[in-house]
């Protein structure tokens, strides 16, 4: 029973450190108050989990460089609660300026910046899963922008969790052959929705524009989509608009950005 209950101890801590980094850590300490308190885990982890992510963990990883992008704010926001529970929404202070003050230009325009996965909050090189690139605080995933069944601007997002809502899939040629180059991990994060509404198209106008707005950032580097969306948004003279390569998943669900 021992050995059983270890096992579920060391699962545990594997699965809360590779997806938040930080959750490992957390449950480590809660085994130890919860033992030293004679209190259940149950009541102990949720409590110390929200000490973590609010109060502890944001100072420290300010001294390693990063900082939580904002929660509460209109213009700028995570699509769910997911991310910055996970501890998924650190930046460098450079790219946290940049979408500020990015999303304060687009405001007028009706746009909000709502971002997916961006960086852990601790270790240069530490990669975010699924993305083996999210790992230094320059990268930041953000939702393109919709209209519902009527034709109307929308806020909401037709997938749960961000991905695998693609744009415009007829015009994927890029899709069909990185599938046939064995690349069957091309298009993964269908599996990954949790949950689709499928009434909401592509806007490609107010996309469009948040491209070109995240383009002005001083210390943007790059940005992925695929290639089609790329020609369609009429973005073919952007230098910096480049295609990820068959190695990585398909963007035509979600922008790449990378700062220098």
């Amino acid at each position: 029973m021992k050995l059983l209950k270890l096992i579920g101890h060391i699962f545990i801590i594997t699965l809360l450190t590779v997806v938040t980094q930080v959750g490992g850590l957390i449950w480590i300490v809660t085994l130890l108050i919860s033992h030293k308190l004679k209190k259940k885990k149950r009541l102990v982890f949720p409590s110390l989990y929200l000490v973590f992510n609010l109060i502890i963990v944001p100072p420290i990883a300010s001294y390693f460089g990063r900082e939580q992008l904002p929660v509460l704010n209109q213009n700028l926001k995570p699509i769910n609660w997911f991310y910055p529970l996970a501890f998924r929404n650190y930046v460098l202070p450079k790219l946290k300026q940049g979408l500020i003050k990015t999303s304060e230009n687009l405001a007028s325009s009706n746009i909000s910046i709502t971002y997916l996965d961006a960086n852990f909050p601790f270790i240069e090189g530490y990669p975010l899963l699924s993305h083996l690139s999210h790992n230094d605080g320059k990268k930041i995933d953000i939702t393109f922008m919709y209209i519902d069944g009527l034709g109307k601007q929308s806020d909401k997002k037709p997938s749960t969790s961000g991905y695998g809502a693609f744009a415009n899939l007829e015009k994927n040629y890029t899709s069909k052959i990185c599938i046939a180059k064995d690349n069957w991990y091309y298009d993964f994060t269908k599996y990954l929705t949790f949950g689709i509404n499928n009434k909401l198209k592509l806007d490609s106008n107010r996309t469009t524009q948040l491209i070109k707005q995240l383009l002005l950032i001083p210390s943007s580097e790059k940005l992925f989509i695929e290639p089609h969306l790329k020609q369609s948004l009429g973005l073919s003279s952007e230098l910096k608009v480049r295609f990820h390569g068959c190695g990585a998943v398909r963007h035509d669900d979600h922008i790449h950005l990378q700062i220098k």
